[in-house]
């Protein structure tokens, strides 16, 4: 037997022993947490971290960590200080995105300025205040096709007004008068289809789109909240560039 294939089988038996070993980790975890905390959500996943003894310990899009045994858990952020790198945030990145192409998109009104050629998608209520306050960032943008998708999660009158700017002849008119000008929107006719807004709570709560405004770009990156012009832009361009 050559040099090179006893490298190839320690390797291999180096792998497999890592691989056991990890199973019998996360089996442990799983184990002593759920007889522990009796209350803890499904755990969906658990897997180690790039720190030695580390692993984490996903429910849903939410991030714990803990050791090889369960014994101790940890809720909070973890940084690779060489690489100066957020691993949570960067890891939450990955579990939240939304494949643009996912999106029903039919369920959305469209505005195109100029070539039309940076994409997003913004889920908003029409009584969020933090959105009304990205409206006016949104309304600078050039080049751009923003999807709107109403999304009324702030009670009866979000709900109300949604059906009205749904229903309106001109949807973006209507939508941009009420967030930048206070104008209530036309009374919606009964006969109207609002059912898009129901698909779109249904497609918020598979995806976890807990609050307004949450932006999905064109490479699926998700941003909650009304981040600033400053960081949007750049955020834009990379995402348009990645699609190409």
């Amino acid at each position: 037997m050559t040099s090179r294939s006893i490298l190839r089988l320690l390797a291999v038996a180096t792998l497999a022993g890592l691989t056991g070993h990890a199973a019998a980790n996360e089996a442990v975890i799983r184990k002593n947490l759920a007889e522990r905390i009796p209350n803890l959500p499904r755990i969906d996943e658990v897997r180690a971290t790039p720190m030695p003894g580390l692993f984490e310990v996903r429910l849903g899009t939410e991030l714990l960590y803990t050791d090889a045994r369960g014994d101790f858990l940890i809720q909070g952020v973890l940084i690779d200080t060489r690489a100066r790198v957020n691993l949570t945030e960067e890891r939450l990145d990955k579990l939240t995105a939304i494949a643009f192409d996912e999106l029903p998109l039919k369920d959305a009104f469209t505005v195109v300025r100029g070539n039309g050629q940076r994409k997003l998608a913004v889920f908003a209520d029409p009584n969020c205040g933090f959105c009304k306050r990205f409206e006016r960032d949104l309304a600078k943008l050039d080049n751009v096709t923003i999807h709107t998708f109403l999304y009324p999660v702030l009670g009866k009158d979000s709900e109300a007004k949604s059906r009205a700017i749904w229903c309106a002849k001109d949807r973006a008119k209507a939508w941009d008068d009420w967030m930048q000008r206070g104008v209530q929107p036309p009374a919606a006719d009964a006969k109207c289809d609002a059912s898009a807004l129901e698909r779109n709570l249904a497609f918020g709560q598979k995806y976890r789109i807990t609050g307004t405004p949450t932006t999905i770009l064109a490479n699926g990156q998700r941003i909650p909240g009304a981040i600033g012009l400053e960081r949007l832009e750049p955020l834009l361009t990379q995402a348009a560039s990645a699609n190409k």
